[in-house]
């Protein structure tokens, strides 16, 4: 294999796992009846003027499997925390009592775990979406290699090493789905 071919493998490997990656973060925001810091991840609050994650302008804990507690660095926070959290529209609503802001999950019903499954197969869509597209990519660069000189045999050989790779990374998503699914549905 040639240095050009294995930088690209190494590559295409490369950002398949950051798709991983990427679903891995995106489903441990789908709440699984329990609560968890991560829920928050992404939702920014003005703070002065700059849009900055929460958990970057006060504390996140879990008091019990329903209740996550955030408690601001900055009283004046409380506010604009409140604000973000609702405009996020995560389905859950904070309850501010002036010191901390307390967010208390309902028990998820049948017809809620169902949509959350179905937010975490569109998310694992996505994934696969992104995995089949870097494969496209890498394979039109081995076209192009081939053309400048690389050998049939060699291009071959290397388009048959990424669909490998592809159809490995394909079904970590999957395991990962299934994963989420048995969470999720788990009363």
């Amino acid at each position: 294999m040639s240095v050009e071919v294995e930088l690209l493998m190494k590559d295409t490997e490369e950002l398949m796992r950051k798709s991983i990656s990427h679903l891995e973060s995106e489903l441990a925001k789908v709440r699984a009846g329990k609560a968890n810091p991560q829920m928050l991840d992404g939702i920014h609050v003005d703070y002065y003027g700059n849009p900055t994650l929460i958990s970057q302008v006060a504390n996140i804990s879990v008091v019990d499997a329903r209740t996550l507690t955030i408690q601001p660095w900055e009283k004046n926070m409380l506010q604009p925390i409140e604000r973000s959290i609702l405009q996020a529209n995560i389905g859950i609503t904070p309850q501010n009592d002036g010191n901390i802001i307390r967010i208390f999950l309902p028990p998820m019903t049948e017809e809620r775990r169902k949509e959350l499954v179905k937010r975490s197969n569109n998310e694992g869509e996505h994934a696969k979406v992104a995995v089949r597209n870097i494969r496209r990519d890498a394979i039109e660069k081995v076209k192009k290699a081939q053309k400048d000189g690389l050998s049939e045999d060699a291009a071959k050989d290397t388009e048959a090493d990424i669909q490998e790779m592809t159809d490995r990374f394909i079904a970590l998503v999957e395991k990962h789905l299934a994963a989420k699914e048995k969470e999720i549905m788990h009363v």
